[in-house]
């Protein structure tokens, strides 16, 4: 089930506020034959988060979450999260809703499955979130003071859609978030003379891929020559973006990767202001398209 996009928080009885946690959506699903994961796409993420499945779970749960990671100031942190296959990093499972428990329980009110959900003994690195009845303003004040990602406003009383965008599920951003298509990249100056300068990125329109802006920020050494290895394995003589003025001189590569960019706004001309790289996505790269991932 997936959130709406609102604009601003809001007070209301008949709704439940949480913090909207920065990682990777996850189905977690137990019974005799072991514990799976799954992400949004359907891809099998049990072996890339052993953390997680190799704890112990009680049997016929379905959890719907978040895995995240920690950065060293205690909050989440999808940079670091990108490099936790394995155990190189501890993540954790932020568990937001109970869709089976011996029994199927989508269609019973978020209240009650939330009930039962606090009633689980869930494993040590498992979280049940915070929420907060009514008035979310303590939660957005804090998520300001951070620069975290936003809240999710749940109604009390919305069952469980599993693949629909709902709006009885509402998600207030502080920052946006685009996932866009890597064309290219700029040369790199300095100290990034051996990797690159900013990825090149697009969006999927009717004519082809549509150039939105370009990310320099948000890399560490350590990816910025990890990318720069798989740019250079997928370069192409020509641009893959439409011809438009403001396009960078840069190296063209075939548009294979998709990348997680945050950013404030989208400019008048398309463009995205402020952005930084916050890691890559394994959705399809035509789902990154003008009309799923541009402005609303």
């Amino acid at each position: 089930m997936l959130a709406t996009p609102w604009q601003a928080p809001f007070i209301d009885d008949d709704w439940l506020f949480e913090l909207k946690w920065d990682g990777v959506r996850c189905i977690l699903s137990a019974d005799p034959g072991g514990v799976k994961l799954h992400s949004r796409t359907g891809k099998d993420m049990t072996e890339r988060y052993p953390q997680v499945s190799a704890a112990s779970y009680p049997q016929g749960l379905v959890l719907d979450g978040e895995i995240v990671a920690l950065g060293d100031d205690g909050l989440p942190s999808f940079e670091r999260l990108q490099g936790a296959a394995g155990r190189s990093v501890e993540v954790s499972f932020v568990v937001f809703d109970l869709l089976h428990a011996g029994e199927p329980m989508i269609m019973q009110p978020l209240h009650e499955r939330v009930r039962r959900l606090d009633a689980v003994d869930l494993p040590p690195n498992c979280t049940v979130p915070d929420r907060f009845e009514s008035d979310p303003s303590s939660l957005w004040e804090f998520v300001r003071r951070h620069d975290l990602e936003g809240i999710v406003a749940k109604r009390r009383d919305s069952v469980y859609r599993p693949g629909v965008r709902s709006p009885d599920w509402r998600k207030v951003s502080n920052w946006q978030q685009v996932r866009a298509v890597v064309g290219g990249f700029t040369r790199g100056t300095g100290g990034r003379a051996a990797s690159f300068g900013a990825l090149l990125l697009g969006l999927w329109v009717e004519g082809g891929l549509r150039f939105v802006g370009s990310v320099g920020t948000g890399f560490d050494d350590a990816t910025l020559h990890a990318i720069r290895a798989a740019l250079d394995e997928m370069a192409v003589p020509d641009s893959p973006f439409v011809p438009t003025e403001g396009i960078p001189h840069g190296t063209w590569v075939a548009p294979r990767l998709v990348a997680v960019v945050r950013f404030k706004q989208w400019t008048a001309a398309g463009r995205l202001r402020a952005p930084a790289f916050k890691g890559f996505s394994d959705i399809p790269t035509a789902d990154a398209s003008w009309l799923r991932e541009g402005p609303r």
